[in-house]
């Protein structure tokens, strides 16, 4: 387990706990939108269940 490891998780989680964009940026310190998609994982059934 490294550092980056718990990165991604946290950005992830911070998305499922239906953060925005820009608050999950700030709280991480992502400056681009590229790199924050480099650090965000989000399961295929967690989308599913909020599209209905």
């Amino acid at each position: 387990m490294r550092f980056h490891d718990l990165r991604h998780e946290a950005t992830s989680r911070l998305f499922e706990r239906g953060f925005s964009i820009m608050e999950v940026a700030s709280i991480t310190g992502h400056k681009s939108l590229a790199m924050l998609q480099r650090y965000t994982h989000i399961a295929a059934s967690d989308l599913a269940k909020r599209l209905g």
